[in-house]
C-alpha cells in the first residue's frame, strides 16, 4: 500500500502525517491489518528495538473522588465496589513497588485519586518518592495526581520525581461530554507544568468512549504537539456502575489500528499499552508489541490485569526482551532534551466508518481485590 510506505517514511523521519493519513489508518480493513502491523512496526523498530519496558502502578489512594470523569470507577458517586482506602503510608507503598520491580518493572507510577494534591499531599508523596528510591537503586518513579497548581510539579522534581502522568485522554470537542467538574484546558496546562519544570511528561489518551476517528486523531496530534516522552494508549473498561458501563466499541483489531495511528504520529516516543489490554486485545496482545514498545506489569488501579508471570511469558514468546534498568528507553536525541520542534500537519480527511460493535465481555472485567490497600500479595 503507498499509504503504509509514505507513513513508513515519514515516521523514520519523524515527520508528522497528513491527518487524512491518520484517519486513513483508522479506516484500513482486516484483510489489511497485518501489513499495517508490519508497517507500524518497522517504525518501532528503528526507534526502540524489540525492548518493552516495564512499569507498575501503586494506587495511593482509591476511590474517594470528587471528580465526575464518566469512564472511572473512582469517580464522584460511584457504585462501582471498588477497593477504597485513604492514603498509603510511605513503607506501604513502597513495599507495593517492590512487588513491581521484582518482577522486572523498571518504572513505578504512584496515582492517587482526586482533582488535584494539596502542598500536604505532595510532601506525602515526596516521602514515598524518597522511600522507594533508597530502596531501589536506579528505579523511575513517575507521579500522577491529578492537576497541578504553580510550584508542585517542581517540588515533586526536587523530591526525586522523574515524570508526571496527566491524560488528555480524548478531544477538546468531545471533552466536555466526558467530564464536568473541570476542563480540557486544565489537563493541558497541568502538562504543561509537569514539562517546563523538567519532569519527563507523560499524557494519553482513553479510546473506546463513543468517540469518532476524527476525536482520535485530534487528540493524538494533541498530543504531539504537547511533546511528552510517553503516550500511554488506554482501552476503555467498562466497569459496571459508571456511566460508560455499556460502551463495548472496541474489537481487537480496532485497538491495533488505534496503536499504528499513535505510533506513525508519534514514531519516537515511547507508546505505551495501558488499561484494558487484556479486555479488548484479548489473545492478540503480542500483536500489539509491535507496536508499542511500553506495557503495564501486573494490575490496574482499581481493575486486575494479566499475571505479572503471563506478560513476561509473552514478551518472550513473541520474541521481544525487557528493558533492562540500564537501557536508556528514549532515542538518544529525545533522551537527550528533546527532538526540537513538531511541524507538519494536513487537511482533515473525510469520516471514517464507524468502529466495529463488539459484543460485551464483562467476565474479563474483575475489580482488583489484592495488592495496595489489602492484605493480599498483589499481582506482579
Amino acid at each position: 500500500m503507498d499509504l503504509l510506505n509514505t507513513l513508513v517514511d515519514k515516521g523514520l523521519r519523524r515527520e508528522l502525517p497528513t491527518r487524512e493519513e491518520a484517519l486513513a489508518v483508522l479506516a484500513t480493513s482486516d484483510d489489511d491489518l497485518l501489513d499495517v502491523v508490519a508497517a507500524a512496526g518497522r517504525v518501532r523498530r528503528h526507534w526502540f528495538g524489540r525492548r518493552v519496558k516495564l512499569n507498575y502502578l501503586v494506587n495511593l489512594k482509591s476511590g474517594l473522588c470528587p471528580e465526575d470523569c464518566s469512564y472511572c470507577s473512582q469517580r464522584l458517586g460511584s457504585t462501582t465496589g471498588i477497593l477504597k482506602y485513604t492514603w498509603l503510608k510511605p513503607d506501604e507503598a513502597s513495599k507495593a513497588a517492590a512487588a513491581g520491580l521484582a518482577g522486572g518493572a523498571k518504572r513505578v507510577c504512584l496515582v492517587a485519586s482526586g482533582r488535584g494534591p494539596t502542598d500536604r499531599d505532595v510532601d506525602r508523596v515526596a516521602g514515598t518518592i524518597k522511600a522507594i528510591k533508597e530502596q531501589n537503586e536506579g528505579v523511575e518513579v513517575c507521579a500522577c495526581l491529578g492537576l497541578l497548581s504553580d510550584g508542585q510539579a517542581e517540588r515533586l522534581r526536587e523530591a526525586g520525581a522523574d515524570a508526571y502522568n496527566h491524560n488528555l485522554n480524548t478531544s477538546e470537542s468531545t471533552y466536555g461530554d466526558i467530564t464536568t467538574t473541570h476542563t480540557y484546558a486544565d489537563r493541558v496546562d497541568t502538562v504543561t507544568k509537569a514539562h517546563a519544570a523538567g519532569l519527563s511528561a507523560c499524557s494519553g489518551l482513553i479510546a473506546g468512549m463513543g468517540e469518532s476517528d476524527e476525536d482520535l486523531v485530534d487528540v493524538v496530534y494533541s498530543l504531539r504537539a504537547l511533546d511528552p516522552d510517553s503516550v500511554p494508549v488506554n482501552f476503555l473498561i467498562p466497569v459496571e456502575g459508571t456511566p460508560l458501563a455499556k460502551e463495548w466499541n472496541l474489537t481487537p483489531q480496532r485497538c491495533l489500528r488505534i496503536l499504528a495511528m499513535v505510533r506513525f504520529v508519534c514514531p519516537d516516543v515511547e507508546v505505551r499499552i495501558a488499561g484494558g489490554r487484556e479486555v479488548h486485545l484479548r489473545t492478540m496482545q503480542p500483536l500489539a508489541l509491535n507496536l508499542a514498545n511500553s506495557i503495564f506489569l501486573g494490575d490496574y488501579l482499581t481493575t486486575e490485569g494479566q499475571a505479572g508471570k503471563a506478560d513476561l511469558e509473552m514478551i518472550a514468546d513473541a520474541g521481544f526482551e525487557v528493558e533492562g534498568a540500564d537501557q536508556v528507553t528514549l532515542p538518544e536525541h529525545r533522551a537527550a532534551g528533546g527532538c526540537g520542534s513538531h511541524e507538519g500537519g494536513g487537511v482533515c480527511g473525510t469520516a471514517a466508518a464507524a468502529p466495529e460493535v463488539n459484543e460485551p465481555r464483562t467476565d474479563l472485567v474483575a475489580v482488583r481485590r489484592r495488592g495496595a490497600g489489602t492484605d493480599l500479595a498483589p499481582n506482579a
